[in-house]
């Protein structure tokens, strides 16, 4: 695995080093064909951030983590990933057994959401063809780059996620492509 560390605005010891190049190198057990780690090791105003990219057999990962020292940024951002990795491998390994319970988990969700539909066609006498709107989430909008967007859409393991543009001004939403890339919606004004 190739690993590359850069500092902004600080400056990369050989012991800041051989420390994320150890927590980094950990990540080989989980996943054999990793074939790139960038670290980027950041302080801006007394906080030390720490961001990782990992590009493993078509699999990117990523995550960030700021704190007030930078081995414990280096900590907190490896247990992110140390999180991801488990998570992908057994999505990997255990495919087949969680569609399976998956399938049958969700063949009782949607016996019990169809008699709740019906229980309140029944009450209102809504009609067979009218779509219904299940579930309703706030949702803070908070201004952000496309691309701190895309870490957070990583990281929350959502489908996509809505955010305020903090170049525009507009709100956007990202999203998940089956590609294994990130789409971004933008509104176009006529």
């Amino acid at each position: 695995m190739n690993i590359t560390i850069t500092g902004r605005n600080v400056e990369v010891t050989p012991a800041l080093r051989q420390y994320a190049e150890e927590k980094i190198g950990k990540f080989e057990k989980y996943l054999t064909k990793i074939t790139e780690a960038v670290v980027v090791l950041s302080v801006q105003k007394q906080m030390h951030k720490a961001e990782v990219q990992i590009n493993a057999n078509g699999h990117h990962l990523q995550a960030e983590s700021t704190t007030e020292e930078l081995y414990a940024s280096i900590d907190e951002v490896t247990a992110k990933l140390d999180r991801q990795m488990k998570k992908l491998k057994d999505k990997v390994t255990g495919k087949r057994s969680r569609e399976k319970s998956a399938r049958t988990k969700s063949e009782e969700g949607w016996a019990k959401e169809k008699k709740q539909v019906a229980a309140s066609s029944k009450a209102e006498k809504v009609p067979s063809d009218e779509k219904l709107i299940m579930v309703s989430e706030p949702h803070e909008l908070k201004p952000m780059s496309p691309e701190e967007a895309a870490m957070r859409l990583d990281t929350d393991g959502r489908d996509f996620f809505m955010f305020s543009n903090a170049e525009s001004g507009k709100t956007n939403v990202i999203y998940k492509r089956k590609d294994g890339n990130f789409g971004l919606i933008e509104p176009v004004s006529k």
